[in-house]
């Protein structure tokens, strides 16, 4: 059996993030989104993989290349143009030999008791079949209307109310039948060649779509920025204690630490695991490090800071007496000495995030900032909770930032 992951979207939810990367490989417990999937898929002896690719795909092929080094074969199938996915599985056609296969949405976060689950159900139900998932706000996916084991209606974010907490997961199994049904779909409401629609279409005809739920503890749909320290800390929970950089004197360590080769971490330093370091970093002296914090390679952590259930990607420095909080920073970010991420309301009310030029309540209650790369605040910057900051972006002393800042924007500069 084989595997094709849909990995070619832009992930415009995700901004400031992906403005310089593909969603697939945002960083979650030190390695790549898609690269838990590809672990996962070769723990399970699938080891033939097809990644549709599109937005940066440079980013994807040049660090996944062929995959050998994660005991996969990958090969690589460009989707020109977004289509919807039903056109970018029937992009496969030419790749997919006589034996049924596995499709997955890239952006997931998935364990492998799911992928299991769905290999034992198609050993009793055959193909097509669609994996399932209950969660709090079906609204927001292909809600899912089962009869028995089987598949009765399926609707893409519906503006209808179904009752139904049962969501398309994204995980699918076919058989090469599927291409030519694929090719009779039609163009949905929203633009697009859904493979919703198509399993609807098959449905409606009585052919049997089997359907299999999976635990919402084995998946995890990462598509909005809060989502990434979800799946961070799902990573992280599960992680060996390892510690292969230098720790020096003085430096308190509980709970599980990974750190990685040629890392530093000064005297004074309080880890309190599970945490992070990557290859490279410099951390401390007298810093605190608390629980779900992933430090990228070559991460800089200055005197006194406090970093706690945040994501910093490679090569971000972040100067002395500084907090981070529930954050996530790309990569060579600079922050001046006391930068402050706010992240908590006053009123103690969930934090509202703009995503995509739209207001969106994230349900956290606690939530601090999302900076693309190559971000530079100067000293004692602060922003408030759930504001994004453009790559590139720079902000002047004392500022206090309160609304998201587009790339490159320069803030709180007087003028000469």
């Amino acid at each position: 059996m084989m595997a094709v992951i849909l990995a070619a979207g832009e992930g415009q939810r995700l901004q400031p993030l992906t403005s310089t990367r593909p969603k697939h490989i945002l960083p979650v417990g030190g390695t790549p989104l898609l690269q838990h999937t590809l672990l996962a898929l070769g723990d399970l002896g699938v080891r033939d993989v097809a990644i549709i690719v599109g937005y940066l795909e440079d980013k994807i092929r040049g660090y996944f290349k062929d995959g050998s080094h994660l005991g996969v074969s990958i090969t690589y199938i460009k989707q020109e143009k977004p289509s919807g996915t039903a056109k970018a599985i029937g992009l496969a056609r030419d790749y997919v030999d006589r034996d049924d296969f596995l499709v997955i949405y890239g952006d997931l976060l998935i364990g492998q008791r799911a992928l299991t689950s769905i290999l034992k159900r198609h050993e009793t139900d055959g193909s097509p079949l669609l994996s399932t998932v209950r969660v709090p706000n079906p609204k927001d996916y292909g809600v899912v209307v089962t009869k028995g084991r089987f598949l009765q209606k399926i609707v893409e974010k519906p503006t209808e109310e179904l009752q139904s907490d049962l969501v398309n997961a994204g995980i699918y199994l076919f058989s090469p039948d599927i291409f030519q049904t694929i090719e009779q779909t039609r163009m949905s409401a929203r633009g697009e060649y859904e493979i919703t629609d198509t399993l609807q279409s098959l449905a409606s005809k009585g052919i049997a779509v089997a359907s299999c739920e999976i635990s919402p503890t084995d998946w995890l749909d990462i598509g909005r920025p809060w989502d990434l320290l979800e799946a961070n800390r799902r990573v992280l929970n599960r992680q060996m204690p390892e510690i292969a950089g230098e720790v020096e004197a003085g430096v308190h360590i509980s709970g599980t630490a990974v750190i990685q080769q040629g890392a530093r971490v000064r005297s004074g330093a309080y880890l309190e695991g599970p945490v992070y370091v990557g290859e490279g970093c410099d951390v401390g002296p007298n810093c605190y490090i608390r629980p779900w914090t992933s430090l990228g390679n070559g991460v800089r952590v200055g005197n006194a800071c406090e970093i706690k259930n945040s994501i910093v990607m490679n090569g971000t420095h972040i100067g002395h007496l500084s907090y981070v909080g529930d954050s996530v920073f790309g990569e060579d970010c600079n922050l001046g000495a006391g930068t402050i991420t706010a992240n908590l309301r006053l009123d103690d009310c969930a934090i509202p995030v703009m995503v995509k030029d739209r207001v969106v309540d994230s349900g956290q209650r606690k939530l601090g900032a999302f900076l693309g790369d190559g971000v530079k605040t100067s000293i004692g910057v602060s922003t408030m909770p759930g504001v994004r900051i453009g790559a590139g972006a720079w902000i002047g002393p004392g500022t206090i930032i309160r609304r998201d800042i587009p790339e490159k924007g320069r803030i709180g500069f007087e003028t000469v």
